[in-house]
């Protein structure tokens, strides 16, 4: 169960879930629309009024280099509400 205000690892294979990858695809149009979803790495979850979700996902740039960000979606279902709250370059 998850606490609230604590950061867990998502349950399950929410790296595959549909779900998830919606909550990537959105993060990555609300950044930049000239970045290109790739796929989900990990994803880790807080609940916040709602649940906030940490997902870390390779994107391109626009050509063919690819990168990971985090992006940080906040979600309220009950509201049918989203927002990005960061998208933040990761740096190897």
């Amino acid at each position: 169960m998850a606490t609230l205000g604590g950061i867990t690892d998502a349950k399950g294979t929410v790296e595959n879930s549909l779900e998830i990858d919606n909550l990537a695809r959105f993060a990555v149009d609300e950044h930049n629309k000239k970045q290109q979803f790739c796929k989900v790495i990990s994803t880790k979850e807080q609940v916040v009024g709602g649940m906030m979700y940490y997902i870390t996902l390779e994107a391109t740039d626009g050509g063919e280099n690819k990168n990971n960000y985090e992006a940080k979606v906040w979600v309220k279902p009950w509201l049918n509400f989203k927002e990005l709250q960061s998208f933040e370059l990761l740096h190897a």
